[in-house]
């Protein structure tokens, strides 16, 4: 699978953890290409995501989860809509699919010491579906400058490579 910050035009390469995540897999799989407005994380720390109106015909549920995720995971979340309304998320209108009941984010994660916590929540946990084989130093490069620069008119697309 191929990720890719577009306006940057940085795109790194992710293996899919079939046999740890098989259900998440099959679901992303079948719906890419994904994507949309990029973010970092806020909470996570060394994240980048993007979040799209669920797809999976049967949600995948809990598959190889992680609340720590190390360099190179690449992440499936499933949210309510209601979870994500908070203004401390600090979504504006244009950010948040509101009009899907369930929101999927899909999380890369690129530096150490990341903790999926959320102070509105608790723990996080995430699908941890593949994993960076290519590309992930010059990945984390654009995350960082995404982190300093801001993300205002970039996206994360994921795609079949």
């Amino acid at each position: 699978m191929e990720i890719t910050l577009e306006k940057r035009g940085v795109s790194c390469v992710a293996k899919l953890l079939d046999d740890r995540a098989p259900r998440t897999c099959e679901a992303v799989w079948n719906a890419l290409p994904l994507g949309k407005d990029v973010f970092h994380g806020k909470y996570a720390r060394n994240e980048i995501y993007t979040l799209v109106p669920a797809f999976a015909e049967v949600e995948p549920g809990t598959e190889n989860p992680t609340i720590t995720p190390i360099p190179g995971d690449v992440a499936y979340f499933s949210f309510a809509n209601w979870q994500l309304n908070t203004s401390s998320h600090g979504y504006t209108q244009g950010g948040r699919p509101q009009e899907h009941e369930s929101i999927v984010d899909l999380a890369l994660f690129y530096e150490r010491n990341n903790l999926l916590l959320n102070p509105d929540t608790g723990f996080v946990p995430g699908n941890i579906f593949a994993t960076i084989t290519e590309g992930l130093d010059r990945m984390a490069e654009a995350a960082q400058d995404l982190w300093l620069s801001g993300v205002i008119g970039e996206s994360l697309t994921f795609k079949r490579a």
